[in-house]
This record gives structure tokens, sequence and C-alpha cells, in this order.
């Protein structure tokens, strides 16, 4: 089965189509550098061309005449994500989703919105309709996609409420295209939305999403220290407690992060201070700042809506998620990331083990979220990169202390979770795409469902695509 680039593009020619080198790589790329493994392996990385629709239909002809001719589709959002999971490891279509943006319908806690609409647009219409916003989203609010988030995301600002992306509640319905010969269009909801839902786009494009939405706020963001680091995680996992106090976020710094990478924050925290951003609903502002009296060390540096700043820090979830880690990689160029689930059962003990072993080389930034009811907490650990021998050592020293690692210098979906085959996932994008071209490479059950995980996977079309 050889592709036929030539014949595909010219017969989708009066669509809307870039073959221009320079922007076709500038849109075949991601955050994946935020990974030093990902960087070496997927840096030549590039699509042979961009198509992009604006219709549903338009999306279904270019499915059908690529699935004619033999062409991969990797489809692309605003390319926010971090681990090449929209990158055309084969090369071919590049089917790029940002021109299918409507907000469609807003009604009271749903809205009904095509895959391209950014998540800070959706906000904004839900917020003038009818004062209601999104439960939850990333970090990268302002220049992310709705359907890139539920493609490649797994939770973000919000989720210390409401918990992951995929908990069940948190999306209402996908409308997914298949690629065969005659693409269908299919429903997806309860149970069949985990065929589709963080799958990076191999197995169907997601062409309108349903979501829920929450009552919206005025959110005050707020920065508070505290000279002691289990402190500030006790502080951190006490407020998630609290029912009666609504928050948005809850995350925790190690010191030197705050001192070291956030420069409009660094003169307003003592050395060796811990810091903590948080998001408060004004109504809760009064039951917050008696919740902080618990903790006489607790020092509020920062409120959005009273403090007078010199330089203004910006919104408060742009220090948090993965903003830390680009944060970070500003100032000092060697530094990853790792994803680290600590859980609900003692996280605090766990995260105090881990960072005795591994400070300053590893640094803990956590995010605090709720799982099945009860306070999670996971890591985006600071990293400081010297070899991958010491990385994959770090993860293994990890997991065998009892914190699982979610690999994010990995491009599979199998190895950036749990490094095991999502039976749903994979049994669709047989029904889904029977040729492999959605996003291949990035399926390790499809291609190789004997893979054993004793080392990284390295697809056998990714040289390739590179060349």
């Amino acid at each position: 089965m050889r592709p036929n680039v030539a014949a595909a593009l010219a017969a989708l020619s009066h669509l809307e189509t870039d073959t221009n080198p320079a922007s076709v790589k500038a849109k075949s790329r991601d955050f994946f550098w935020y990974s030093p493994v990902l960087k070496d392996r997927l840096d030549g990385v590039m699509g042979d061309f961009v198509v992009t629709p604006r219709t549903e239909a338009e999306v279904i002809e270019v499915l059908k005449t690529c699935y004619t001719h033999d062409v991969p589709v990797t489809t692309r959002g605003t390319g926010t994500g971090n681990y090449g999971q929209a990158m055309p490891l084969a090369g071919g279509c590049i089917l790029h989703l940002h021109k299918m943006s409507a907000v469609r319908e807003i009604h009271p806690g749903r809205v009904v919105v095509e895959p391209g609409a950014l998540l800070k647009d959706i906000d904004a219409a839900c917020i003038a309709h009818s004062g209601q916003e999104l439960r939850m989203y990333s970090s990268t609010w302002a220049t992310a996609t709705i359907g890139g988030f539920v493609a490649g995301g797994s939770g973000g600002v919000g989720s210390v409420r409401w918990g992951s992306l995929r908990d069940p509640g948190n999306i209402i319905r996908l409308r997914v295209v298949t690629m065969e010969q005659e693409p269908r269009i299919l429903e997806h909801r309860g149970e069949d939305l985990h065929r589709v839902s963080h799958a990076y786009g191999t197995n169907g494009i997601i062409t309108e999403l349903e979501m829920p939405l929450a009552p919206a706020y005025d959110w005050v963001g707020i920065f508070v220290t505290l000279r002691d680091f289990r402190e500030a995680l006790e502080f951190g996992h006490e407020l998630a407690a609290c029912d009666g106090i609504l928050v948005k976020l809850d995350t925790i710094f190690e010191a030197p992060i705050a001192q070291s990478y956030f420069q409009r924050v660094a003169p307003h925290v003592q050395r060796g201070d811990a810091l903590l951003a948080v998001m408060v609903a004004p109504h809760a502002m009064e039951a917050f700042q008696t919740f902080c009296t618990r903790y006489p060390g607790a020092r509020l540096i920062y409120r959005s809506d009273t403090s007078d700043w010199a330089r203004p820090p910006g919104h408060v979830f742009e220090y948090g998620w993965n903003h830390t880690t680009l944060r970070a990689l500003k100032v000092d160029p060697s530094i990853t990331y790792l994803q680290v689930a600590y859980g609900t059962e003692n996280p605090i003990g766990l995260i105090e083990e881990v960072r005795a072993r591994f400070s300053p080389e590893v640094l803990q930034h956590i995010e605090v979220t709720r799982q099945n009811g009860r306070v999670a907490m996971g890591g985006l650990s600071l990293v400081k990169f010297t070899t991958e021998e010491r990385l994959d050592e770090i993860i293994r020293l990890h997991e065998e202390a009892g914190a699982l690692i979610f690999n994010p210098h990995r491009y599979t979906l199998e190895e950036g979770g749990r490094q095991s085959t999502d039976q749903r996932q994979l049994d669709f994008k047989r029904e889904a795409d029977p040729k492999g071209l959605l996003n291949p490479g990035k399926m390790i059950a499809w291609d190789n469902p004997g893979w054993g995980y004793e080392r990284m996977y390295s697809w056998p079309g990714l040289t390739r695509a590179a060349e």
C-alpha cells in the first residue's frame, strides 16, 4: 500500500490546501520539544500537505479521497500538545480543523461546539449568553481547541472540582467521522465516549462535541507562600477537601520553582518559600481567608481582584499545569518534566518520599485534583535532564516507590498511559479505520500487539517520514 500523495492533493485542490514547506513543517509540529527524547526522535517529522476544511462535509471528502489514495491523515488543532500526538509520523495529509470553530448551541448546563473552537472563545460565548463556562480547560486556554483538548488531554484547570476529562459526565457527546471507502458519521455517548476520547485521532475525526457547563465566576487568582513544603502540601490537600470553598485551581510548587522560573512572582517570594497558585470564586473569598488562618505561616502575596503589582503576573492558571514546564524551559533549556500519579491513599507521604530521594534534580510541582470523590495529587515534576538513561532510571525508581508515571517522553497512546492496550480504542480503530491511515504510529496495539514495553517503541514507518 503506497500512498499517492499527488493524486490526493490534486483531487482536493478545490479545498483550502497548503504545500508551502515552511508552513507545512510548522503545522506538523506541537510542543514535543518539551521532551529531549522526543525532540531527538521526531524533529524531522513533516507532512506532505495541509487541508483546512470548514465543514463536516469537507472532512468527509478529505477522508474519502485520502482513503482512495492510501494517504495517511493526521488531525491537528492548534498544536499545543506536548507528546507528538498530532505529528504526522508517516507524512501525508494534515487535517487542520482550526476553521471549524463555531459555537453552535448553548443550553443550561451544556454547549455544542465544533472541534476547532478555542477554549477561551467557548467560555466567552457561554458567559455572554447565560453566565456559564466550561468545567475544565488546559492551561493553554487562550490558544488550545476543544477538539485537541478532548483528543489529547486528560484534565486541567477545574479538575480539582470535576476530576478528569474522561470521568463520566465530563464529556456528553462526540460526533465522529470514520475513514472508510464511504465514511460514516457516528454519535458517541456514555461508555462509547472512551473509544475516541484521548485517542489522538487514531480512530476517527471528531467534528462536533457536546460539553457540560458550570456557572461562570470572575475567579480570583491567588498566590500564597508557606515556609515549609510539607505544610504547603497539607494546605493544598485540605483546601481541596473543603467542599464549601469553591476553587478551580489548587497548585503547589516546591522551592525554588517560583524564585527561579516565575519572573514576575519571584520578587514577592522569600528564599526557600513554597508557593501555591489558587483560583477561588468571589463569594468564597471570605471562607478562603478564614481557611488560611489555620496555617499561621501562610502569606497571601497576590490576589487578582485587589493586588497592584508593578508587573502584573497575568492569569494565575498560566503558572500551573504544563505552563510550569514552559516557564522553566524559557530560563533553563535543560529542564524537562514527568507526569506522576501520587493517588489518593497517602499522596503527601509519597510525594515527600520521592522528594527526599530526588530533589533538587527533580522539583515537585503538584496539581491537586479529585478522583472518585476523593482528593488526589498528581505531579508535573520538573526534571534536570542529563541523559536518557538517567531519565529512565528516575522513572523506574518512582514506580518502584509506588508513584505511577504517565510518560511524556513517548509518542504512543500506550506508553504515555498505563502500558497496556485500550481494547475499546483498538476495536473501534478496526471498525472505523480499516487501512490504519489515521495518525499512524501512535497505537502500538494496531501495529505490534505483542509489544512487551521493555524499551521505547519505535514505529518502523517513522524513519521514512523523517527522511
